[in-house]
């Protein structure tokens, strides 16, 4: 598998820009190396985030995320990273990044991330219960 990068996160316009929508994509199988030891480590990926003029395109993501099969990080620093490279493509209105890694040695670790443009804010006169 080629070596992928930020290089290679494709976007797509966003067909109804006028509207705030939430698109979630979770990404099962994500794998790191861990900078100490170099052993894999799992996690689970959650993305939610509001598009403003471009949406993720979901294959190039998936190549992306490959890429981080042979990189070592240590968890908050590769969660952090995969969401300013996500923000520098798309420019959402909103994001939140979430990855819940397997546990190591007994020990679970979640590493949630945000991010809100600048100059916009959520709606807040819809309730649904």
């Amino acid at each position: 598998m080629p070596n992928q990068s930020i290089d290679t996160l494709e976007t797509f316009p966003n067909p109804k820009s006028e509207r705030d929508f939430t698109i979630r994509i979770d990404v099962p199988e994500f794998t790191c190396l861990c900078p100490k030891t170099g052993q894999p480590d799992f996690a689970k990926l959650e993305i939610e985030y509001i598009p403003d003029e471009l949406c993720i395109e979901l294959k190039s993501l998936k190549f992306y995320v490959l890429h981080y099969r042979e990189q070592g990080g240590f968890h908050e620093a590769v969660t952090n990273q995969i969401l300013d490279d996500l923000i520098s493509v798309s420019s959402p209105r909103f994001m939140k990044l979430t990855a819940i890694f397997n546990p190591r040695g007994g020990i679970y670790t979640t590493v949630a991330v945000e991010h809100l443009k600048e100059g916009w804010s959520p709606r807040t006169d819809i309730n649904i219960s």
